[in-house]
C-alpha cells in the first residue's frame, strides 16, 4: 500500500467544487448511471492492499447500484500499465482505477510516463491510509531501531532491504531510512509483495518496510520482528510498537494510501455521486472494522481535496528524490 500522509490533510481552505463544474454534465446523467457493469482497474497483482480495498469498495457499490462493479487486475511496470489503460479509457463513468501512493512517486521515479499523472485523471476520493512497519528477519541481532542503526554502521555495505518494486512506498521508506540514519543499505526490488515476503521470511534479505496490512500477521506469528511503525503516532492496531520518531529518527513519517481516479473528462455529476456514496459506505461500522483489521483506516475526502493531496505529494517526492539523490529511471 504508500505512499504517504505528508501533511496534505493540514492544507487549509481546500478548494470545493464550483457550481460551474457541477454543471459539466446534465443533471440526469448521474441519476441514470450506471446502466451496465463498471470496471475498477487495480494496476497490481491480486492479493495486495490495493486489491483488497478495491474489492471491498466494489462490493458495496454493487449492492448500492444493482450493477456489477468488477475489479480487474492489470499489473505491470510498477503499476503504470494498468493506470495507463484507464488514462486512455473512454471517460463515460464505466472505468476507474484504484491507485496507491506510488502514483505520486512515479513522476519522480521515471524519466517519462505514458500519461500525465494529473492532467489525464479526475480525482474521485482518497479511500484509506495506513502506516508501514520497519521489520527485520528474526536472525538480525537488533531489538529496536537504535540497535539496528549501530549494527548497520558497524557493517557497512552488508545489509539489504526488500521492496515490492522500484518507486513503491517500501522502497521510498528504505531510502528515507538510509538518508536520515546515515547508512547505506542496498535496495533489492521484487515484482510484488509476495516474492519480497518469501525472501524476507526465508532470510535471504533481512529488512523490509511493508504496509502493516500483511506484515503484522508475520510479526505476531514470530516470522518477523517489528522495530517501529512509520506513522507520526503509534497505531491502534499495535500500540506496543514505537514510531520511528520515538526510536531515534525524529520527523520520519510515511503512510500508504489508496484512492480512486477516473479518466479525465468523466462527467462531474457521476464523480460527485460516486464520492458521496463511498463516503457513506466508509462511515459504516462494519466496513470500518474490516478495514481496520487489515491495518488501514478510512480516509475519504472530496474530489477537490484529493486533487490537492496528489499535487502536494508529487511536489514532495520531487524534492525528496533530490534530497536522497535518487535519479529517474
Amino acid at each position: 500500500m504508500t505512499s504517504c500522509a505528508l501533511g496534505w490533510g493540514l492544507i487549509a481552505n481546500a478548494l470545493f467544487l464550483s457550481d460551474a463544474l457541477a454543471q459539466v454534465a446534465p443533471a440526469n446523467i448521474s441519476a441514470d448511471w450506471p446502466q451496465k457493469p463498471v470496471r475498477i482497474i487495480v494496476p497490481f497483482a491480486p492479493g495486495g492492499g490495493t486489491d483488497l480495498v478495491a474489492r471491498m469498495t466494489a462490493q458495496k457499490l454493487t449492492e448500492k447500484y444493482g450493477q456489477a462493479f468488477v475489479v480487474e487486475n492489470k499489473s505491470g511496470a510498477g503499476g503504470t500499465a494498468g493506470t495507463d489503460l484507464v488514462a486512455k479509457s473512454k471517460p463515460d463513468g464505466y472505468t476507474f482505477v484504484v491507485v496507491s501512493g506510488s502514483h505520486t512517486i512515479n513522476p519522480s521515479l521515471y524519466k517519462s510516463l505514458p500519461y500525465d499523472t494529473q492532467r489525464d485523471f479526475m480525482p474521485v476520493t482518497n479511500l484509506v491510509s495506513g502506516p508501514a512497519l520497519f521489520v527485520v528477519h528474526p536472525s538480525v541481532p537488533a531489538n529496536n531501531v537504535r540497535e539496528f542503526m549501530s549494527l548497520v554502521r558497524a557493517k557497512p555495505g552488508t545489509f539489504s532491504f526488500a521492496s515490492s518494486g522500484n518507486g513503491s512506498p517500501p522502497h521510498m521508506a528504505g531510502e528515507m531510512f538510509n538518508a536520515m540514519a546515515g547508512v547505506d543499505m542496498v535496495h533489492v526490488p521484487y515484482k510484488g509483495n509476495g516474492p519480497a515476503y518469501n525472501d524476507l521470511i526465508g532470510g535471504q534479505v533481512p529488512v523490509m518496510f511493508p504496509n502493516i496490512t500483511t506484515a503484522l500477521q508475520y510479526v505476531r506469528s514470530g516470522k518477523l520482528r517489528a522495530l517501529a511503525v512509520t506513522s507520526r503516532e503509534r497505531t491502534r492496531l499495535a500500540p506496543e510498537i514505537p514510531t520511528m520518531s520515538e526510536s531515534g529518527l525524529p520527523g520520519f513519517e510515511l503512510n500508504s494510501w489508496f484512492g480512486l481516479l477516473a479518466p479525465a473528462g468523466t462527467p462531474q455529476a457521476i464523480v460527485n455521486r460516486l464520492q458521496n456514496d463511498i463516503a457513506k459506505f466508509y462511515q459504516q461500522p462494519e466496513l470500518r472494522d474490516k478495514l481496520m483489521a487489515q491495518g488501514v483506516e478510512p480516509l475519504v475526502n472530496t474530489p477537490a481535496e484529493f486533487g490537492q493531496q496528489i499535487q502536494y505529494e508529487i511536489a514532495y517526492w520531487a524534492k525528496m528524490f533530490k534530497t536522497i539523490k535518487l535519479k529517474p529511471e
